[in-house]
């Protein structure tokens, strides 16, 4: 079994607690506009031109982004930092990308984690099939669960698809009682009106058993060179206004209702 993947990254501590590995799966069913990493959308091995400075000069290099990894393989891999995890009360995240979009691996990587006694994360953006969760349900301790807003049409606008299925799916992880973050990326202008931040409050503060911890993710430029990377055309405009301020009101909601509130992954 092989799944296609872009990186992975050791000695993480923002996507789960402890010191994690984290393994970024490459393709994506969303089209986030905000996207800070674009080379993850595509399911398919791409064309990456970077950029490299030697001796005051800068030099242009080809690289391909994306690479096939089997299961075995993988694990061999993710198994050497075990002692950092067993140590910090970390384990492994897996991200993206959209990694339930390949969910036999997925699935398949979480059980041959957690029967391990590795704490297994999964960064998701929640729209994929019922399904899916289903099956990997049982081997996962937190879900970082991704919403990108709460208003149906300007979901679909700022994402390319509509978040029904992503809100089915998060009930029914609520439903099992499933431990559960949410993630809820601020971008000036897209995600920060006050009819979004208030119908996410409101799914938390109906389900504030299950759901206790928001982290509010602050919209950085940093996927502007990589859209140039990839000769490809940033969507986004070049003066989004700074986040601070969106995040600061966003953060005094939430924390008023007596959630934890983190900023940043």
């Amino acid at each position: 079994m092989k799944a296609l993947i872009f990186d992975i990254r050791r000695f993480c501590v923002n996507d789960g607690p402890g010191i994690r590995t984290t393994v970024f799966f490459k393709g994506c069913p969303l089209r986030c506009l905000w996207c800070h990493n674009p080379e993850s959308q595509l399911n398919k091995p791409e064309p990456f031109l970077r950029m490299d400075k030697l001796e005051g000069k800068f030099f242009e290099h080809e690289e391909q982004i994306g690479y096939e990894i089997d299961l075995d393989e993988l694990l061999e891999i993710l198994f050497r930092d075990r002692a950092f995890m067993e140590e910090s009360g970390g384990g492994v995240t897996l991200s993206g990308g959209e990694p339930l979009w390949q969910w036999k691996f997925s699935a398949a990587l979480a059980q041959k984690l957690s029967e391990s006694g590795i704490h297994v994360a999964v960064d998701t953006c929640g729209y994929v099939q019922l399904r899916v969760f289903e099956a990997i349900l049982p081997y996962t301790h937190l879900f970082l669960y991704d919403l990108k807003g709460y208003d149906n049409h300007r979901h679909k606008e700022n994402t390319g698809a509509s978040n029904s299925l992503i809100l089915e799916n998060l009930e029914y992880l609520i439903h099992q009682r499933a431990n559960i973050i949410l993630r809820y990326p601020v971008i000036p202008g897209y995600t920060d009106s006050e009819d979004d931040v208030r119908g996410i409050l409101s799914i938390m503060k109906r389900n504030s058993d299950i759901l206790r911890e928001i982290h509010l993710l602050p919209y950085h430029k940093l996927g502007q060179n990589k859209y140039r990377g990839l000769q490809a055309s940033n969507p986004m405009p070049e003066n989004i206004p700074d986040a601070d301020e969106s995040v600061g009101h966003i953060e005094s909601i939430f924390k008023s209702n007596h959630f934890i509130v983190k900023i940043g992954g």
